[in-house]
C-alpha cells in the first residue's frame, strides 16, 4: 500500500530585516535541536539581536554575555560533539563563555561566516545545524557598520521561529529547477 504523504521536518527560520535564513537543525544533536526549537516556539529570541558580528567570522545572535544567560543552569546544555559536523561555512553553533565542561549557552546561536570555515573551533563549540537558504543574508550582516566590540549600530533584529517544510520543498531548495 503506497502512500503520498510527505515527511514533513522542522526547520529553523531566522527573520531579520534583511531577509530570512532557514536553517537545518541535526538529529546527531538532539538536546541542541530539542532547545532550540523549544526556544523558538517560547518567542525567546523575537526582541534580540545579532548583537557581534564580525567578516570572514561568524554573526552571532541572542542573549549577550550577561551573567544570567550563562550562569543560570536552565541555559547551560552538555556539549554534543560529532566528528563530521564541523565549523564550515553555514554551520549553525552554539554560544558559551570559558567554562571547562564546554557548556554550550541555549540561548546563543552563531553562524560560521568564513567561507574558509572556522575548524580551531570543532571539538570545543557544538554545532547543531546549517543554513540551507539565505547565507547571502548573513554575508551581508556581517558587513555592516559596527562598533569596537562588533555590535553593529543598527540593531539586527531577530524573529526566530520553527516552520515545517516537506521533503521536495528542501529538495527544491538544494537542486532549484
Amino acid at each position: 500500500m503506497g502512500c503520498d504523504a510527505q515527511q514533513s521536518y522542522e526547520i529553523g527560520q531566522i527573520k531579520t530585516p534583511k531577509g530570512d535564513i532557514l536553517v537545518w537543525l541535526h538529529d546527531e544533536t538532539p538536546n541542541h535541536k530539542a532547545s532550540f526549537i523549544q526556544l523558538a516556539k517560547d518567542g525567546y529570541w523575537d526582541s534580540l539581536t545579532f548583537n557581534r558580528v564580525i567578516p570572514d567570522f561568524v554573526a552571532q545572535g541572542g542573549c549577550p554575555d550577561t551573567p544570567e544567560g550563562f550562569n543560570d543552569p536552565e541555559y547551560l546544555l552538555e556539549p554534543e560533539f560529532v566528528d563530521n559536523l564541523t565549523h564550515e561555512y553555514g554551520a549553525l553553533g552554539a554560544g558559551r563563555d570559558g567554562n571547562p565542561e564546554k557548556l554550550s549557552a541555549r540561548c546563543q546561536f552563531y553562524i560560521v561566516q568564513n567561507k574558509e570555515g572556522e575548524h580551531r573551533l570543532d571539538g570545543d563549540y557544538t554545532v547543531f545545524g546549517k543554513v540551507i537558504k539565505g547565507m547571502e543574508i548573513i554575508d551581508a550582516i556581517v558587513a555592516v557598520e559596527r562598533d569596537s566590540i562588533n555590535e553593529p549600530l543598527t540593531p539586527i533584529y531577530l524573529d526566530v521561529n520553527i516552520i515545517s517544510m516537506e521533503e521536495k520543498e528542501l529538495k527544491r531548495l538544494y537542486n532549484p529547477e
